[in-house]
């Protein structure tokens, strides 16, 4: 179970940077490529080692929450607590005697916040860097004060203030700062989505170095991969940028479903009887038709010989 957990956790990551359904048919036919397929065992790999075994070293360990949480950390934050004042002294009692009359604080010293404990801490202990903040304790807590018949919030959602017999503050400059950043990054996200494009074009030459073909010319091979992004039928135009003294040859005009990748195979032919340098660069550009600010730009090499 937990292998075939691993195996889809692995799909969806890689997923998010390449089409999932085809990356699915891939591995069921056992034809992934090198890439994806290190990618997919990596995350089943980690998936399968943290969530399988490690568990809950990973986050006493590993997790880089508890480092970086402390520095965020104020005596009006929200943490779950001991109530010091109220549990103390602790120890065990009948359910009919008052703690008062023998001394004791609420704490029955039951065990029973240690027990639910994920990460095995003790959380009369004081915050530690082992909580993850489930809150199992305070629901363990609240069950033995329910029979006990005393009051709930011995271990709360609670501040530092709070427990001192103060008032939490809401409002104060670091909460206010942490969300200014906060909506400056989901600001920035948006943005991001917004002008990310909705094409795709990756170029890859092909192993033969060049090559002269029947007109004379001394030509390049590629294939350019194209993928609609959007949820739509989109017609594209293959196209040479700022590429004075080649031309294209080859497919120029696509039609792709939604999600679709093409593999387009073209040529580049060099039109100049010799080339100002061995290897050149060149700009490849796919662009809707009927919208051609929507584009995407690739660049690759032309290899030509400089004697012939």
């Amino acid at each position: 179970m937990w292998l075939g957990i691993s195996v889809l956790t692995g799909l969806t990551f890689v997923g998010y940077f390449t089409p999932i359904r085809p990356l699915a048919t891939e591995l069921l036919t056992w034809q992934m490529g090198g890439v994806s397929l290190f990618w997919v065992l990596f995350f089943t790999g980690a998936t399968y080692i943290n969530a399988g075994w490690l568990r809950e070293a990973v986050c006493m360990h590993m997790c880089p929450y508890a480092r970086f949480q402390s520095v965020m950390f104020d005596k009006d934050t929200l943490t779950i607590s001991y109530d010091v004042a109220r549990g103390e002294n602790r120890g065990p009692r009948k359910r009919e005697v008052k703690p008062a009359d023998v001394g004791l604080g609420d704490c029955i010293d039951c065990q029973v916040c240690v027990q639910v404990c994920p990460t095995g801490i003790d959380i009369r202990d004081g915050l530690q860097m082992e909580c993850i903040g489930c809150a199992a304790c305070i629901d363990a807590c609240d069950s033995i004060m329910d029979k006990m018949g005393y009051a709930r919030g011995l271990v709360s959602y609670t501040s530092e203030h709070q427990l001192q017999g103060g008032k939490t503050h809401l409002l104060r400059p670091r909460l206010i700062g942490y969300s200014a950043v906060l909506l400056v990054m989901i600001a920035a996200l948006v943005v991001a989505l917004m002008e990310r494009p909705m094409v795709s074009l990756d170029v890859t030459k092909d192993r033969g170095m060049f090559r002269e073909n029947s007109q004379g010319l001394i030509e390049n091979i590629y294939s350019l991969k194209v993928i609609n992004k959007t949820q739509q039928r989109q017609d594209y135009r293959l196209e040479l940028v700022d590429a004075e003294g080649f031309q294209l040859q080859g497919k120029t005009e696509i039609s792709l479903a939604p999600g679709e990748i093409s593999d387009v195979p073209v040529s580049v032919a060099l039109l100049a009887d010799k080339p100002a340098s061995s290897s050149q660069t060149i700009h490849f550009k796919v662009s809707d038709v009927d919208e051609p600010w929507i584009y995407s730009a690739a660049d690759s090499r032309f290899v030509a010989p400089l004697n012939r």
